[in-house]
């Protein structure tokens, strides 16, 4: 991607100003831990950069992160906008966040009112105004000068109101989000946030958490593209969606690598178009390519709107081994993969990284350690994490956030195999006693619905990032439902891709091309003699050694890890053994290892870091020796 796309600028609204409010931390706010990040958050301007790496424009945009009002109240009879405030808070950090000013727990019986009064001159107002959210947990409503504009629910997606009818005469304008979010005691997802953190279940995060921005764009705007790339035929396919497209409007699209034009095309309304790629750089974690897009809105020959993206080449399948086993494949080769559990999570900012630098700093490592994968664990991250994975080559496997999780049983009732010898599973044999047993969970339709949007939502939201190469709508039984139904229409609705259906949960024979066991420490597998022939054989979650770190510890008591040492030469003597323990299961048919985690997060000391990142706890050179015969087998 070329650097001048991100090098956003815009003349026009330098002179956006923002009324001046200063958020800084309540007196006696201490954060249990912090990263070396928190000292660089500026206040009045956190996150500055441009937050969409997937559709860019040049010009007229404006980060409106940094200090909003803030209010808490009670749920019942406090929805009209108050008229005083409790004091202020930096966005786009949670609310219980330490990044945030607050660090105050808002909970199901309470609301939460935010408030911002900007200036937007009248030039700017003779185009459409649209404000984007890029995440609010989870329902929000949102004003503009005391007007209703929209509302949202979701709390992973990113959203966009156009505002333009609300806004008055004057430049200032003013901004009221009203927010609710009941956590862990609601039908929607939530990930591991819970009321009361313990384990493996963390603080609950309410409100804003990724970036709020305003962009001005004319009548006729591009919405959004969609780039699935073809490599069997050089090719890719693109489909546009517009608003306010006219008659005779053409939509102009070139493809470029570097400087080099290397494709161009034009569709008009409700067409798509393919795009032949001649010789194409397939995208890989050793050659992570990816070649830059333009689109153009031309009016008799006149640009009206455009927008700069990308796309990467690159092929996600399954095909059978020489043994018959299913292997999965990137552009048509076998590519073992493995990397870490990354739950995304942050001691000072919770969700949200404290900056740029700090969301680039877990993949760069995670590539450094010699892991080419990440799965993105029950979260989703911001538009940026997913660019850097792209511009880094790390392949992702990504989740969808759990929740309704409580009235089901988990039971992985799978045949195992394991270095050296085989077991049956114990609830492998409850099947075969009880073969009519079901364990989907019964969700009220309420908590369905919610699901099937959230989730179809986050996959379109994410659908352009080349680095993702696997969807995972179930984990650990944790609220699964209607499994097959569900992976079914997860398959539907993005072919290109392969779906993890079930990862460690309850699981259905054959309605996944993937079969996923999590098993601690491990390492072990599906038995390939019983599931090979049919579905990709995955070790979801495995290791989970634990070693606290005095200094860089969430609490300085009651930390844990699935298995717990006392040194850096224990844990890493561990870890070697298991690592190389896969080997064996590689030959026998596995294609991929995931192993927990990244970091500490919270009273969990099973990280490869500590959480505040700074702490690495196995040398880098002994990691990357470790990892690197992984890819050698075949």
């Amino acid at each position: 991607m070329k650097k001048q796309c991100f090098a956003i600028t815009s003349i026009l609204l330098l002179c956006t100003c923002f009324t001046t409010v200063h958020a800084q931390p309540v007196q006696g706010l201490q954060p249990k831990l912090a990263t070396g990040w928190s000292a660089n958050v500026n206040p009045v301007n956190p996150l500055p950069e441009y937050p969409r790496p997937q559709l860019t424009r040049k010009n007229n945009w404006k980060n409106l992160n940094g200090p909003w009002q803030y209010t808490i109240l009670p749920k019942a009879g406090a929805n009209t906008i108050p008229l005083s405030f409790q004091g202020n808070i930096t966005v786009p950090f949670a609310v219980e966040s330490y990044l945030s000013g607050v660090g105050k727990t808002v909970g199901k019986d309470s609301i939460l009112w935010y408030q911002r009064v900007i200036d937007i001159p009248a030039g700017l107002r003779k185009q459409k105004t649209l404000l984007h959210f890029g995440a609010v947990d989870w329902s929000a409503k949102i004003y503009v000068n005391g007007i209703a504009v929209g509302e949202h629910e979701g709390g992973y997606d990113p959203f966009t109101i156009d505002i333009s009818k609300a806004l008055q005469k004057g430049n200032k304008q003013t901004i009221s989000v009203l927010v609710w979010d009941p956590s862990d005691s609601g039908p929607q997802p939530t990930g591991k946030q819970v009321a009361k953190p313990h384990g493996i279940w963390y603080t609950p995060v309410t409100g804003i958490w990724q970036t709020v921005w305003l962009e001005h764009v004319p009548e006729t705007y591009i919405i959004s593209t969609r780039q699935t790339p073809d490599i069997d035929k050089q090719q890719v396919h693109i489909s546009v969606n517009t608003h306010g497209l006219q008659a005779g409007d053409l939509i102009k699209l070139t493809a470029w690598d570097g400087q080099q034009q290397v494709a161009t095309g034009s569709i008009t309304a409700g067409n798509d178009i393919i795009l032949d790629i001649p010789a194409a750089k397939l995208w890989s974690p050793q050659t992570p390519f990816l070649y830059d897009l333009k689109v153009s809105v031309i009016r008799k020959g006149k640009v009206i709107d455009e927008t700069g993206t990308y796309f990467g080449m690159r092929k996600i399948s399954m095909a059978k081994d020489g043994n018959g086993i299913q292997r999965m494949q990137l552009n048509n080769r076998f590519l073992f993969q493995y990397g870490p559990l990354d739950q995304g999570w942050w001691p000072d900012g919770l969700y949200t990284a404290p900056t740029d630098e700090a969301l680039q700093f877990d993949i760069a490592k995670t590539k450094e350690m010699g892991f080419n994968l990440i799965r993105k664990h029950v979260k989703v991250e911001p538009a940026r994490w997913y660019y850097h994975c792209d511009k880094l080559g790390i392949l992702v496997w990504q989740d969808m956030p759990s929740g309704d999780r409580g009235g089901n049983d988990w039971l992985q009732n799978l045949r195992i195999k394991m270095p050296g010898n085989e077991q049956v599973d114990k609830h492998h044999l409850l099947q075969a006693l009880l073969p009519g047993l079901v364990f989907d969970k019964t969700r009220t339709p309420e908590s369905e619905a919610i699901y099937r949007k959230e989730w179809q939502a986050i996959m379109d939201g994410l659908y352009n990032f080349p680095s993702i190469v696997s969807w995972v709508p179930f984990n650990e039984g944790w609220g699964q439902f209607k499994t097959k139904e569900i992976i079914d229409r997860t398959m539907k609705h993005d072919p290109s891709r392969l779906v993890n259906g079930i990862s460690g949960g309850n699981f259905f024979m054959g309605v996944s091309p993937i079969i996923d066991l999590h098993y601690y420490p491990g390492p072990a597998m599906p038995d390939p003699a019983v599931y090979g022939n049919k579905q990709i054989l995955i070790l979801g979650e495995f290791g989970g050694l634990g070693l606290p770190v005095k200094g860089h510890t969430w609490l300085e008591e009651g930390n844990w890890g699935y298995q717990s040492f006392t040194t850096q030469a224990q844990l890493l003597d561990r870890y070697t053994q298991l690592v190389q323990s896969l080997h064996e299961l590689i030959q026998s048919g596995l294609s991929a290892a995931v192993y927990t985690q990244t970091t500490d997060v919270e009273v969990e000391t099973n990280g490869i870091f500590t959480y505040d990142r700074k702490v690495l706890k196995m040398p880098m050179e002994k990691l990357q020796a470790i990892h690197a015969p992984l890819y050698k087998i075949e």
